[in-house]
């Protein structure tokens, strides 16, 4: 079964992002996980992505397009990334949220719907 997992950061981890040194404990983390979860041969796609400070948010209503600067909902943790991982059921692939370098601040595990893409 497919599934998201969704990584969530504090502003903190997102400014940590942006000092790419080789020798971070953030960076180090994450391409240990990385390297892991690549080499197991479940995950089928995924990013990171920029800070919230980045997004533009879309609505819609009466007709017409509304743009926003910044993120859908403002919160103390944002989305960061996400994998596109197949795994046999839920159990394995909290598994694999429960061994990302954020799972402190929290992983969203959702089953995706089927695609034709």
């Amino acid at each position: 079964m497919q599934y998201a997992i969704m990584f969530y950061e504090t502003e903190k981890n997102f400014e940590t992002r942006d000092h790419r040194e080789d020798d971070s404990e953030y960076w180090g983390a994450w391409r240990a996980y990385i390297d892991e979860i690549v080499a197991s041969g479940v995950v089928r796609g995924g990013a990171g992505l920029h800070a919230p400070q980045a997004a533009t948010t879309v609505r819609l209503k009466d007709g017409q397009r509304h743009v926003q600067d910044g993120p859908f909902a403002a919160a103390k943790e944002q989305l960061g990334g996400f994998f596109l991982i197949e795994v046999p059921d839920l159990d394995a692939a909290l598994s694999w949220a429960a061994k990302a370098p954020c799972a402190p601040t929290g992983v969203e595990v959702r089953p995706t719907l089927p695609s034709q893409m």
